[in-house]
Order: C-alpha cells, then structure tokens, then sequence
C-alpha cells in the first residue's frame, strides 16, 4: 500500500504544541512532532476502541506485551522477557524515575554531548551531577571520545550513563562496535547504563538501528522505547521499559509508582499494538524515504547557497545544522528567522552546542520546501549583514 506524506492536516488551532505555540504564519520545524497524520491501520485500532465508548481504567493484557515482544524479534533478533517489560506513558518519565531508583542526591550521571535537552532537565530534577562526554567531529559526523569517557566513568561517583541511541541531535546511529566499546567501559567501571531509544525505527539510507542490549548481552541495561516518535502518536502517551535484572526491575517498578507515572490511557495500548503489526513496517519504510528526501534538500541547498554543512542523517528526523560560520550566535539567529522570516528552528545551546541549530524534517515536502526557501533567505540576509 501506498501511504501518503505529501498531504498534511492543518494542525492550528487543534491543541498541537508544535504549531499553536508558533506565532501566526511561522512555520514551526523545532519540537520533535511529526505533521503526518498517523497510519490508517492505528486510526483504525483508536476507533474501534473509541466506539466502546467506556474509558475507564486500563488493564493491560497479555496481547500487549506479546505484541512487543514480537515486534522487537522480527525487526531486530532482539529476545525480550515479559518480566522484562514494564510500561508507562512515555519515555521521559521513564528516565526520570529510572535515574532516582539508581541515583542519591550527589551522585553524578554522565551522557554524551551535544544531548537532548530534557536529559540535562532529567538529570538536574534527580539532583544529580552532569558530565558531558564530548562526542568529537569528524567529517560531516559525530564520533565517541571513549578515551575520555573512560577516565570520566572512572569516578566513583558516576553511577549512571544515560545512552542516547540513536542520538539527538546529532543524527548519529551507533555501531554494533561502537556499542561494545560503550559497553565494555560500563562494565570495566561499574556504571549502570540505560539506554534512551525513543528514535529507533528511524533509520535513514544505509544504516540500520541495532538496540544496546543486543549489541551488548553480556553487559545489563535498561531500554526505553517507544511507538511515540516513529508514529506520531507521542500524545496517546504510551512507551516501555524493558529490563532483564528482576533486581533493577524492582527498584525501577517502586520509582515509577513513587513518582505517579504508572498509568496508561487505553489509545496508547490500541495504538501500540496497531503499530507493532506486519503494515507497521511498511508504513516505517516509506516514511523514512519521505523524510530522507527532505534531509537531501536541506543539505544539498545549505551547501550549494551557504556553503555550510548539514551533518550526516543517520537516524531520527531531525537535522543538525552547523552555523559556526555564521556572524552571529545561534540565539540571534533563531529569533531572526522566526520573526523575521517566519519559520522556527532550534538554536543548538539548548542541546549542549550553540554552533548547531536542530531542523525537524517530518513535514510535507511542500511544506519544508517553503520552510527553506524563508531559511536560506533569512541565512544570506544575516550572513550579509543586513
């Protein structure tokens, strides 16, 4: 079946974050929302729990964790316990509960840097300490100091490494051998690793996602994941984690009913399900072409207008856009292109690296093709100095 990108509902006025928190006649390509409509066949599985019509409280069942079991053998050879598998309403809180069951006050949890912006949020609500592993550029890509993280890891009071896989925003989709050398420091150190993998059904050209705990059997960890970004359905509020050490389960299961985040709505459940299905995987495929084709555009005219780069797109739909060439910071930049030019884009100090700015690319190719044009101009403009 062919799914359609190309048309894309008016999300104004519709409670949607993304759009509604834009001023009027910006187009927002910042907060990590995909525009397109979800899959025929998970509207289909929301309506026919919606027709019910009771929506009490939700009692998960066997099929669920089944489902996702399934799902992860097929896609990736990746043999999932059912006592391995705890579910809550999203990835974030997730981690948030995971780093107070494995963390004091004072403790320290390192990431690697640039990072998603609600992973410092995370760490910093748990009390605890930052450290920022640098990641090095090479080329158009991102590559791990694993020298330097060893010797950071090697303080005691690093308790927790916090994996970011594939990795916002740099785009970065780790390697099977990159994961070892990760793991094999975790294990050398004694720190706990816990792998965010929100994004992982999103792989562009040539690369393909592999999860740490597969990469890495011999060294325990804790998995988050989610249908949330690569449907778009991150509203139904829906994700897993996925745990083999009953020890840490427990501790992590006692965190997530402290902090109040155990409960699921029955569309998230619905919606799951649906998309962990044999057309899941079809629908996936031709939505990442789609996005793919938007990443070459943005790149190739940054290049051939600009001449600044678009780091490499391995995985997520979310650009990473180097400006250090730039007259001026980021901050400035933003404020620019979106008052100005009418299109919000995200300046990179919120991820830890004000020389980069992040671009949602999971829009209409009529849509991002405007996006770019008022990008570009606004760009030359600011370059000019005018």
């Amino acid at each position: 079946m062919k799914y359609e990108f190309d048309i894309v509902p008016d999300r104004r006025g519709s409670g949607c974050y993304k759009w509604d928190e834009a001023p009027e006649g910006v187009i927002p390509l910042w907060v990590a929302d995909m525009d397109f409509k979800a899959a025929p066949f998970i509207i289909e599985a929301v309506q026919r729990r919606l027709d019910h019509g009771v929506f009490g409280y939700t009692k998960v069942t066997e099929d669920y964790y089944q489902t996702v079991i399934d799902w992860f053998w097929k896609r990736r050879g990746w043999k999932i316990e059912r006592s391995s598998i705890l579910y809550v309403p999203g990835v974030i809180p997730a981690i948030a509960a995971t780093l107070k069951a494995f963390t004091q006050p004072g403790d320290k949890v390192a990431i690697h840097a640039s990072a998603y912006n609600h992973f410092y949020t995370s760490i910093r609500n748990a009390k605890c300490q930052l450290v920022e592993n640098h990641l090095v550029r090479v080329g158009d890509t991102f590559e791990i100091d694993f020298e330097e993280m060893e010797k950071q890891l090697s303080d005691p009071q690093v308790k927790v490494f916090l994996l970011c896989n594939p990795h916002n925003p740099s785009g970065r989709v780790w390697t099977v051998e990159e994961l070892r050398k990760v793991g094999e420091i975790c294990r050398k150190t004694g720190t706990r690793i816990i792998s965010d993998e929100i994004h992982c059904e999103i792989e562009m050209l040539g690369h393909s996602f592999v999860p740490f705990a597969m990469a890495c059997p011999d060294v325990p960890c804790v998995t988050f994941n989610s249908p949330s970004k690569n449907f778009n359905i991150a509203g139904l509020q829906i994700a897993n984690i996925i745990c083999p050490v009953p020890e840490w389960m427990a501790k992590i299961d006692r965190a997530v009913n402290d902090n109040e985040v155990c409960d699921v709505n029955p569309f998230g459940v619905e919606a799951l399900k649906a998309a962990y299905s044999p057309e899941g995987e079809e629908w996936l495929r031709q939505m990442n072409a789609y996005v793919w084709e938007n990443y070459v555009m943005l790149r190739d005219r940054v290049k051939s207008e600009l001449g600044w780069t678009v780091c490499d797109l391995q995985g997520t739909y979310l650009a990473w856009m180097d400006c250090s060439q730039a007259p001026v910071d980021t901050e400035t930049i933003q404020k620019e292109l979106t008052e100005v030019e009418k299109v919000w884009i995200n300046a990179g100090g919120m991820y830890g690296d004000s020389r980069y700015m992040r671009i949602n690319l999971a829009t209409s190719h009529a849509i991002f093709s405007e996006a770019l044009d008022r990008m570009i101009r606004g760009l030359k403009r600011i370059c000019a100095g005018a």
